[in-house]
């Protein structure tokens, strides 16, 4: 008999991307609707597919994942976001695991993005991983506000045939999302004990943007490439930048406070330093 899966699709108002989403696991056993409250007709569209719906507050995505994850009752457990698909290819092949079983506890699978309208075929986005099926009890995701991915307590296998990712419409929804994942990306790199130094301002966003446009030809994607690559380059600089104005606050905060002269005078150097005064 076939192991049974159980597909977690967490939401938060996407009515123009859900039914795709769920239409393209309707296969599944169980599929699993988590929502962070929306207010459109996301649950509408969600209980023409399933009963199994359930609504929490959202922190980011990693923790609202794991809240789910000791719910989900199918053998294996796999994640697919509102704005994802299951291709015919990467169904026929998980089906293919539940059926005949596998030594691996886990599969990281490809994901092919569309850009603005665009399938980008480079920048390095072609070669995008993410581990998304495991069995149950077997996976968890990082403690990350941004970017977590799951750690799985096995062996991980690759899956090529992919799933599509259809990302950001337009810029007006890029830079709707921007601000959030960037803040974000700063208070996970400001827990590491990271600090945006000259380089990390400077070198990291050029680097970004040198590897995926040139090394990984992301100039064959034409404009679509360049934004995306140029884009990506300012997200490096961004979270960066957000990292230094917290230190920056926190410091300033520190030399405001009733310390004693020798205390303040070395709050107020941190300052300097972290301003480049």
């Amino acid at each position: 008999m076939p192991a049974t899966l159980t597909v977690i699709v967490p939401t938060f108002n996407e009515e123009d991307n859900l039914r795709a989403c769920l239409e393209s696991v309707a296969w599944a056993d169980d599929v699993f609707v988590v929502d962070s409250f929306s207010t459109d007709r996301t649950l509408e569209i969600a209980r023409e597919f399933t009963d199994h719906i359930v609504q929490h507050e959202y922190v980011n995505s990693a923790t609202q994942k794991n809240w789910a994850i000791p719910q989900a009752k199918g053998d294996w457990l796999m994640v697919v976001d509102a704005d994802e698909r299951v291709t015919p290819e990467l169904r026929a092949r998980v089906q293919g695991i539940l059926a005949n079983g596998s030594p691996c506890d886990g599969f990281r699978i490809r994901r092919m993005t569309v850009f603005f309208g665009k399938l980008i075929r480079h920048c390095g986005w072609h070669h995008d991983y993410l581990t998304r099926l495991w069995r149950n009890g077997k996976g968890r995701y990082e403690d990350l506000s941004v970017h977590a991915d799951v750690i799985v307590d096995g062996k991980v296998g690759t899956i090529r045939e992919h799933f599509l990712h259809d990302t950001y419409r337009s810029l007006d929804h890029y830079l709707e999302k921007f601000g959030r994942y960037t803040t974000w990306s700063a208070n996970d790199l400001y827990k590491q004990g990271k600090r945006a130094t000259w380089g990390n301002l400077t070198f990291r966003p050029l680097w970004r943007f040198f590897r995926m446009f040139v090394l990984r030809h992301g100039f064959l994607d034409g404009k679509h490439g360049l934004i995306l690559c140029s884009l990506a380059a300012y997200t490096v600089f961004m979270k960066y930048a957000k990292l230094w104005d917290r230190r920056r606050r926190e410091a300033e905060a520190g030399a405001g406070t009733d310390a004693s002269p020798a205390e303040s005078a070395k709050a107020r150097e941190a300052v300097r330093r972290m301003t480049g005064g």
